[in-house]
């Protein structure tokens, strides 16, 4: 009987940590920028959401291009981490976290301005009357009401992310235990004519993506998609 090999356990191990880690990012990165956008009249809401979108319809080559440039020795990024002391993100577990936080933001922003912007002036309010300060009536009143928004920006990250190939072969190569992940774990067995070995991974990521979108509208029914 067919079982997985060391280094296809260890592209999994590493795909769900790199997953794991962006899906956490991205819920402390995203909540302001969704709230912002969600609350805000300026000038600057529609470049801004143009720009947290672009990943969608972007091609992930072209992105992870682009942070690769801005990344190496001679960006502006990576002279300042080697400035830091802390090397060069390109080829790195480091840089592929923080490839996969632009790649997967507009996951995580969508849905947590939908989600804000479903509650409304009310319940604000509401708050308002009852003198809790803007950090209580976040705490206690935006999150519990946006708890839906909160579960599909998580869930919806954490797939996008375990299924990126692109931006993650441009930034991270393709290192064992380092930044070889599921999907070009499958892509290393096409390549290598290993065809039974890639339907094992590709049919796990096949079941893996209907149960989290199953998942999702079962507990979720009523939370908006995502705009393009």
């Amino acid at each position: 009987m067919f079982s997985l090999s060391p280094d296809d356990w260890s592209a999994i191990r590493l795909t769900l940590a790199l997953a794991g880690l962006t899906t956490i990012l991205l819920l402390l990165i995203g909540t302001p920028i969704a709230w912002w956008l969600a609350r805000t009249a300026s000038a600057w809401k529609r470049p801004v959401s143009a720009v947290v979108t672009l990943p969608m319809v972007l091609p992930p080559t072209v992105l992870g291009f682009y942070l690769l440039v801005l990344m190496g020795p001679e960006g502006p990024v990576g002279r300042l981490t080697q400035a830091l002391g802390l090397g060069l993100l390109p080829f790195t577990f480091s840089g592929l976290v923080v490839a996969s936080l632009f790649y997967s933001l507009p996951f995580a922003v969508q849905p947590l301005q939908q989600a804000f912007e479903a509650i409304g002036e009310r319940p604000l309010e509401v708050a308002a009357t009852l003198r809790a300060s803007p950090l209580d009536t976040f705490f206690t009143v935006v999150l519990p009401l946006a708890r839906p928004g909160f579960v599909t920006a998580a869930v919806m990250s954490f797939a996008h992310t375990i299924g990126e190939f692109g931006v993650v072969l441009m930034i991270g190569g393709n290192i064992p235990d380092r930044t070889r992940v599921l999907s070009v774990q499958i892509y290393d067995h096409v390549e290598a004519l290993e065809f039974t070995q890639g339907h094992w991974l590709a049919g796990g990521l096949l079941v893996f993506s209907f149960c989290v979108l199953l998942v999702l509208y079962r507990f979720n029914p009523g939370q908006p998609g995502m705009r393009p």
